[in-house]
Formats: C-alpha cells, structure tokens, sequence
C-alpha cells in the first residue's frame, strides 16, 4: 500500500472513531433526557441510606436524578453469597452514591462498567499471593464492582466518617478508565496534566511520611497502600470530610475539586 492510501485509511479510521464517539455521546444525552427524576419511594431510600444526599443542593439533584435511572438500566446488577435478590432500594442507593462522581463532569456512564455484583455482608477475596481475605469493595478493570450491602448501608448513612466504599470502589472505575489504575484518571483537558501530577505526587508522598511518623490524618490510612488506594481514598475524604480535607492538604482538595466539578463544602 502506498503513503497516500494509507493516508487515506488512516483518515477514515479515525472519522470512524470520531463518529462512534460523537454517536455514543449523542446517545447517553438522550438516555439522560429520557430518564427523568427518581420516584418517591427512591427519594425515600435515598433518606434512609444516603445521608449525603440530604445536603446536595436542589440543581445538582436534578442533574443527578436521570444519571441513576440510567446507570440502573444500563448495569447488570447479580445478587451473591446468601443474598437472594438485589432489590430496587439497593440499585438505587447504590447508583445514587456512584453518580455523584459523574454529576459535576463530561463523563461516559462509567464506560467499562458492566457488572455490579453485591454480597449480603463482607466477602473473601483473593490476593495475588494466593491468600484468601477479607473485603467490604472491589473495582475490577475487566468491568465489574463488587459490594457488600451491609457496608454500602455503612458508609451511606454515615456521611461524616470519611469512608464509603461505593464512592471508593467507583472512584477506582475512574481511574481504571484508561486501562491503568495508578491514581491518575483520564482529565477533561491537557493543561490539567502538570498541576495534577505534581499535587498528588507531593500530597502522596507527605501523606506517606505523616503514616510512617505516626501522624493522625484526616484521610485513612488505606490510602498509604499506593496511589490508586490514595485517590480512591482521598476522593471519599472530599465528599465526606470536605472541610478537613481542604484545611490539611488544601491542593489536593482544588485539584478534586477541579475534577469532579462540585464543591461539597458549599454544601449546607
């Protein structure tokens, strides 16, 4: 094939591309058009469960309403363990939490995301040496969230412990967008690369040392494991601790800030 043919392959591949992105885009604003606002016997598990929700102010609700209707309808959602079914009140406070990442941003409905798979309490889990343990969350690259109820109803009705492991897990969704989960999710332009590179790279690195001297800090401990712990971590701080978190690492609160496009501390 010569230069120019393959020019001209190189041409409609990525007006094919460009075109299957603009058609996706086109669809997902439809789908969110269609969807209108949650029933009242949702807004009434969303009381009950998500009790950060109560503070979201009313014109983010309204953006925030279709996205779980359409995440809902558009995720598989499989009951496992001795959990006989995953009922509506769970689909609901469960996508409810995961769409607060989505709101304040351009995003893809949590693209990759094909399953979410739900056990009545805390599941075992295998790590890469082999050993059996313990886990309350998981985010897979391959497309699946895997919850423990008990702990979704955990972190939802406690808005001010700074842990929530739907927001935890769908924050490493995120960060897995770009095939890589390493703290650094795909950013809405290029000129967000540096700030937010050399912010968490310092704020990393200090919050590592504060762990390694004994320090209380404001965010868990976890998020000393590596940096996709620490943004699925700090992400939880800055919805559940917002005030505490832009007091201690002030940086780190304008780059999630920044990111989400929401600022929970204007939030009454």
């Amino acid at each position: 094939m010569n230069g120019f043919l393959w020019l001209v392959w190189l041409a409609v591949i990525i007006g094919i591309a460009i075109w299957a992105f603009g058609s996706q885009k086109r669809l997902r604003h439809k789908a969110l058009l269609q969807a209108g606002p949650l029933s009242d016997e949702d807004l009434r598990f969303l009381e009950d469960h998500f009790d950060l929700y109560k503070k979201i102010p009313p014109e983010i609700r309204t953006h925030l309403e279709p996205i779980v209707q359409v995440l809902i309808a558009e995720k598989n959602f499989e009951a496992c363990g001795d959990l006989e079914e995953v009922s509506r009140e769970m689909k609901v406070v469960v996508m409810a939490q995961a769409a607060l990442l989505l709101v304040g941003r351009d995003h893809r409905l949590f693209s990759k995301l094909r399953t979410v798979l739900i056990y009545p309490e805390a599941f075992s889990g295998g790590r890469n040496d082999g050993d059996e343990t313990v886990r309350l969350g998981e985010s897979w690259e391959s497309g699946t969230v895997i919850l423990s109820w008990r702990s979704v109803q955990r972190g939802g009705e406690d808005e001010r412990d700074g842990r929530n492991v739907v927001i935890h897990e769908f924050a490493h969704q995120l960060d897995q967008e770009n095939r890589h989960a390493d703290g650094f999710p795909v950013l809405k332009n290029r000129n967000m690369v540096g700030n937010w590179s050399h912010v968490f790279s310092a704020t990393y690195e200090d919050f590592c040392q504060d762990l390694d001297k004994g320090r209380k800090t404001v965010m868990d401990p976890y998020g000393g494991t590596n940096p996709a712990e620490f943004f699925a971590v700090a992400t939880e701080t800055f919805f559940e601790k917002s005030k505490q978190l832009k007091r201690d690492y002030p940086q780190l609160y304008v780059q999630l800030k920044n990111y989400y496009g929401l600022d929970p501390i204007a939030w009454k």
